[in-house]
């Protein structure tokens, strides 16, 4: 019987114990609530209520101490974080907590010596939660300090690489970033997509290129034996577009990896893609003379024509007389491969300068009509072919055989970036016929494309019909502008500059004056009338009306200084006015590759 009261004690104790827990929980969360509110007196009281072991916890702790600093109680922090520390000696992220305590009261120097004591007092398993910790307080370079010193505690130089390059990529640290990538790929191969991300997202500037590509220049040449180097040096000149020197790093990465020439035709396409034809067809020929009967060769030979075939059309005016030397080129490459479904390409360029530079249609036709009846030709070769057989007919005036044939591919190629080009050509025919309502059906679709290229002609086109139907619901002048389009896509240029000059008369001031101008512009270096198309230019450029056309206009105006006037000095003022006065151009990385390679940099 004496022993009834304690029992009931007891039993009184066990059964509020979970009554004070269920308590405590809700004053947390209340407490949490009122710091978060910045209610700093009632949220201390609360949590002043909780036994010792929570007021320390993890959980707990950091809102407690908000709560005091809101109050600018720094002594009763300090001795509570202090007990944390003696409580939980594990938690290294504690100790920060003490010294930006310090900082907090304005004692700077007290929060330094804190620091560094952490630090010195790591443990390899504190290094990551104590440099979170000092990231999550904005402090960089104690992050840094930690992780070092982690590096230090695991005898690696290469631990903590990862973090340490995550850490320069936030803060901007450019130099030291670019000492940590190369020092992380250097031994770990692996890591080099990683290093590349991080280097993209870092380097901003023509310094921050050139420090990496020196440095990467010494280290292709002070352990030659090491490929990475060559890897990382090939990826930055491609991202510079500076496609010599990337297809000097793809030429030795093809030696010591013995790839028979794919890292040469990897970046002598991208060269080819980016008009740089002068590197792709050094890089063809690279592979047709070490590597004659290789398995790259056919596809070499046929591309080699092709970027010479770019070169030409390109090269205003364009020369009758390389234009038949380009198809006997190619029946060069036919005689040597034979007329099979891999050298259906070449009989589909044939087909195309026959038609739109000597004006052979017939001669074209047939050529086409072979490629489309070839038995095991590539679906993709047949339909590109059959996009050509229309634009044939469409400079023949057979609009309904055109589109006919372009809504084949259409519907064959759906939701592929051929389906979509010849979707394009569609809305382009409308265009040329004048019925804009059906074209502008066509480009709304179009402008939505997984193709940059086709997406943004898509956008252009749309937006010149809506700009000029907008107050001439009829499109008169934008009637005999898309007349003037259709000129120049039968090559007939002299006609089309005819065009142009009526159409510039009859509507003085309209909107579409300023593309008029830029297209005539186009025309005349064409026609190699070089010193009309910089007038013209010029009255684009020295107009601040026309701001939408204006980085176009300046940049072929450099281009063509550059290129057919060869006047480089004048050339690099302009690419030079252009790089400061249109940063987000389309045009950006090729103005600055052009005005380095003018201004002499070594690239």
């Amino acid at each position: 019987m004496r022993r009834l009261p304690s029992l009931l004690f007891s039993f009184l104790l066990l059964s509020t114990a979970p009554l004070q827990a269920q308590q405590d929980v809700g004053n947390v969360t209340l407490a949490k609530e009122y710091t978060r509110k910045g209610e700093h007196e009632k949220a201390a009281f609360l949590f002043s209520k909780l036994p010792s072991d929570a007021q320390t916890s993890v959980a707990i702790l950091p809102d407690y101490l908000a709560s005091l600093q809101g109050l600018k109680r720094y002594k009763d922090a300090e001795k509570l974080v202090k007990r944390a520390i003696r409580q939980h000696p594990e938690e290294g992220g504690y100790g920060v907590s003490l010294g930006a305590l310090y900082a907090a009261s304005g004692d700077q120097g007290t929060a330094t010596k804190q620091y560094e004591k952490v630090v010195s007092q790591l443990t390899s398993a504190q290094v990551l939660p104590v440099a979170a910790e000092f990231s999550r307080r904005n402090l960089p370079e104690w992050s840094e300090k930690t992780y070092l010193r982690g590096r230090e505690l695991a005898k690696n130089d290469l631990e903590f690489s990862t973090q340490l390059v995550q850490l320069y990529t936030q803060n901007g640290n450019t130099e030291k970033l670019m000492a940590e990538t190369l020092r992380l790929v250097q031994d770990d191969e692996q890591q080099l997509p990683f290093v590349r991300n991080m280097l993209q997202n870092s380097l901003q500037n023509d310094k921050d290129f050139d420090a990496l590509e020196r440095q990467l220049l010494t280290n292709v040449q002070k352990y030659p034996d090491r490929s990475v180097y060559s890897e990382l040096l090939l990826w930055l000149q491609v991202q510079r577009r500076d496609f010599t020197g990337a297809l000097v790093q793809a030429k030795a990465l093809d030696r010591r990896g013995r790839t028979e020439g794919s890292r040469v035709m990897d970046l002598a396409s991208i060269a080819q893609y980016n008009k740089d034809y002068e590197t792709a067809i050094s890089g063809y020929e690279y592979v047709l003379r070490e590597y004659k009967g290789g398995p790259f060769y056919a596809s070499a030979r046929q591309r080699l024509v092709q970027s010479r075939e770019a070169q030409v059309r390109e090269t205003y005016p364009v020369d009758p007389a390389k234009i038949r030397e380009l198809i006997v080129q190619y029946q060069q490459v036919l005689t040597e491969l034979g007329r099979t479904p891999q050298t259906a390409p070449v009989l589909r360029s044939m087909a195309v300068l026959h038609a739109f530079q000597l004006d052979e249609k017939d001669k074209a036709i047939t050529l086409l009509q072979e490629v489309i009846d070839m038995p095991r030709a590539s679906i993709e070769v047949v339909d590109e072919a059959k996009i050509n057989l229309a634009d044939i007919y469409l400079l023949r005036a057979e609009p309904w055989e055109a589109t006919l044939l372009y809504s084949q591919v259409e519907k064959s190629h759906k939701d592929s970036p051929l389906g979509y080009e010849a979707k394009l050509r569609n809305a382009r025919l409308s265009y040329f016929a004048g019925d804009f309502k059906l074209a502008k059906s066509h480009l709304d679709i179009l402008k939505e494309a997984t193709t940059r290229e086709i997406a943004n002609d898509a956008m252009q086109l749309s937006l010149l019909i809506t700009d000029n139907t907008a107050m001439d619901t009829a499109g008169v002048a934008l009637r005999d502008y898309a007349t003037v389009e259709q000129l120049v896509f039968q090559n007939k240029l002299t006609e089309a500059l005819r065009g142009l000059d009526a159409l510039l008369q009859k509507y003085p001031g309209h909107a579409l004056q300023d593309d008029a101008w830029y297209l005539k512009a186009q025309l005349q270096r064409r026609t190699g009338d070089y010193r009309a198309a910089v007038a013209t230019l010029e009255k684009i450029t020295t107009n601040p009306k026309y701001d939408v056309l204006s980085d176009d206009a300046m940049f072929l105006l450099a281009s063509i200084q550059e290129e057919n006037l060869q006047d480089k000095e004048q050339a690099k003022t302009l690419y030079n006015q252009f790089l400061v006065k249109y940063p987000g151009s389309i045009y950006v990385a090729e103005a600055r590759k052009r005005f380095r390679k003018l201004r002499g940099d070594s690239l």
